[in-house]
């Protein structure tokens, strides 16, 4: 929306009037669908969304009977998670609650180097011996027809809890619960791994305490492990839509104050571990980018049992300790993951014509095979190009057409990446994931045909209006708008997230009267001329010789609005998405070049 659009629009001033709120905030409700003034404060207040009911779910009936059975024979469980933040918090949270209702159980996740991604016919044999009669599977599981044959055979039982896309056959369990199984009614698709573990909890819950309204056993588990849930939802990059949105909002509130001890000394080890000394406000973004990357370098290089003892112990000391090692690990994982993103941009220059290519697929020896994924995001979002890195790191002595290859990609929207894949299933060893994001296993042999057939099915699937590299601003700003204030008011539409994204807004003809390199380089810092205020616009990622813009200078930027808080003082700052000469520049040097 433009100034003039914006400030001329009827709805606009309407639901800016009626609900005592600047027009920039009235024009952003309007741009997610409100428009009345009841439908934006239905929006602000969150009172269309509601949490549905557990046993709408297919199957949860027989999932939840049989852990109650299991608890009530003494059968020792197993929980079997992923390696992500999505599968540490399904396991701690599962844990946490079947330990409190007198289970005895355990947890298992594999390791991403030795194992690889899912359940696996070793794993399923190993806790046969260890004596466990049910495994209950969080945040994987759909793929495992085989292994859930294996356990059958061996006489155990298997609950399979996921949320992954279904391809194929089912595995043959005592329940298979994910609402993206194309028989499930369940309304809402969206759901995180620990987002349909919270609601199998839920369902026990209920099962166990007949004479309490659901109500009341969702209540008690959202105020237990709501947390753990918003963490996994926010990490696995789900919809902030429908009941994400309650999730999500009433996690947050619970983390801001949150007892947890593990929590607590994971924030307090990010404070030590960056610049930020001061309470940060708990938002998606602290627990996207500084929260989740953390836990998740546990799975990546070392192990996610370090995350979830850190969520299970009751021991101050452990957890500091736990914590402390996490914000380790995520510094070797940054500096791998550094070396790796060099690596892959010399292969995308010496292989790809960018200007003609529908994918890029990376393959190296060395590459480690639990940083590659974050790696792939990264050549996705600068690229805008679906992206697959392939490791064949671990395969000992001479190259052979056997080796194993795993691999780690992300798409665009457009690109359904499993859905590539399973195109490609008879030439790969396994594969599974998201939309937009998938994981496979690949022998060398088939590295060639894999390629082209991908690239084919990209160039089929994606035109140039999908992947043409296009911001899309909510609306456009006056440079009077950025203020603390502005900035405090557009928090209200939180919590953000894919479904609900962040606001990006614009301004125009802003001058330059500071630029400075920070961050040993990396980054840069911006001083821009807002309406006579000195306002800070940092340009993540951006050095000064790419942005090649200099004081006095005046320029368009595409930017989120924050709260920047440091040493108790509350500012506002412009995070910088796109910034470009102003028409005012560019129309001076087209002139210069006439007369010259």
């Amino acid at each position: 929306a433009t100034q003039e659009k914006m400030r001329n629009s009827p709805i606009v001033n309407e639901i800016a009037n009626k609900l005592g709120i600047k027009l920039p905030t009235a024009q952003l409700l309007v741009n997610r669908g409100c428009m009345t003034p009841t439908e934006a404060k239905a929006f602000l207040t969150k009172e269309e969304e509601q949490l549905h009911d557990p046993f709408m779910m297919l199957d949860m009936d027989n999932a939840a009977y049989r852990i109650i059975e299991g608890i009530e024979n003494g059968d020792k469980i197993v929980i079997y998670g992923d390696y992500d933040v999505d599968g540490v918090t399904s396991v701690s949270s599962l844990y946490l609650y079947l330990k409190e209702k007198g289970a005895d159980v355990s947890y298992y996740i594999p390791c991403r180097l030795g194992e690889g991604y899912g359940v696996s016919e070793a794993a399923v044999k190993k806790l046969h011996e260890e004596g466990n009669n049910l495994i209950i599977t969080v945040d994987t599981g759909i793929t495992a027809v085989a292994e859930a044959e294996l356990a059958r055979q061996l006489g155990m039982d298997i609950i399979v809890n996921d949320h992954h896309e279904c391809h194929g056959e089912l595995p043959d369990a005592e329940a298979v619960v994910n609402p993206r199984r194309p028989d499930c009614p369940y309304p809402f698709k969206e759901l995180a791994g620990v987002g349909v573990v919270f609601k199998l909890m839920c369902a026990v819950e209920s099962v166990m305490n007949p004479e309490d309204e659901m109500i009341d056993c969702v209540r008690r588990i959202s105020a237990e492990y709501g947390d753990l849930v918003a963490i996994g939802t926010i990490a696995d990059v789900m919809p902030i839509n429908d009941e994400n949105r309650l999730i999500v909002s009433y996690g947050l509130s619970l983390i801001e104050n949150t007892t947890r001890p593990g929590l607590i000394e994971l924030i307090e080890a990010t404070r030590s571990d960056s610049k930020y000394q001061t309470k940060r406000k708990i938002t998606t973004s602290f627990i996207g980018y500084t929260i989740a990357p953390r836990i998740n370098a546990a799975g990546r290089i070392a192990s996610a049992s370090i995350a979830v003892d850190m969520f299970l112990s009751e021991d101050k000391t452990q957890t500091a300790s736990l914590a402390r090692k996490l914000c380790d690990i995520n510094r070797d994982r940054q500096a791998e993951e550094n070396k790796i993103a060099e690596s892959a941009s010399e292969k995308i220059e010496e292989s790809y014509n960018l200007s003609d290519c529908p994918m890029i697929i990376l393959d190296d020896e060395k590459w480690h095979h639990g940083i590659i994924g974050i790696v792939s995001s990264r050549i996705t979002e600068k690229y805008q190009l679906p992206s697959i890195l392939i490791s064949f790191e671990g395969n000992k002595g001479e190259i052979s057409d056997e080796d194993i290859g795993k691999g780690s990609g992300r798409s665009v929207k457009g690109l359904n990446l499993v859905e590539a894949l399973s195109s490609c299933r008879d030439i790969l060893e396994k594969f599974g994931g998201h939309e937009l994001a998938a994981g496979l296993t690949v022998k060398r042999k088939n590295l060639p045909e894999l390629r082209r057939r991908l690239e084919a099915y990209a160039r089929a699937y994606i035109n140039s209006d999908t992947a043409e590299n296009v911001l899309s601003a909510d609306a456009e700003l006056l440079p009077e708008d950025v203020t603390l204030e502005q900035a405090e008011q557009f928090s209200q539409l939180e919590p953000y997230g894919p479904g609900n994204t962040m606001p990006l807004l614009v301004i125009r003809d802003l001058t330059v009267s500071d630029i400075v390199s920070v961050g040993e380089g990396k980054h840069t810092k911006l001083t821009l001329d807002c309406g006579g205020r000195p306002v800070t616009a940092m340009c993540f990622r951006s050095t000064l010789e790419e942005l090649d813009i200099y004081p006095g200078d005046h320029v368009d930027v595409a930017f989120n609005i924050d709260v920047n808080e440091y040493q108790n003082t509350k500012s506002v700052q412009m995070i910088v998405r796109e910034i470009s000469y102003s028409e005012t520049v560019l129309r001076k040097r087209s002139g210069d070049r006439e007369r010259l």
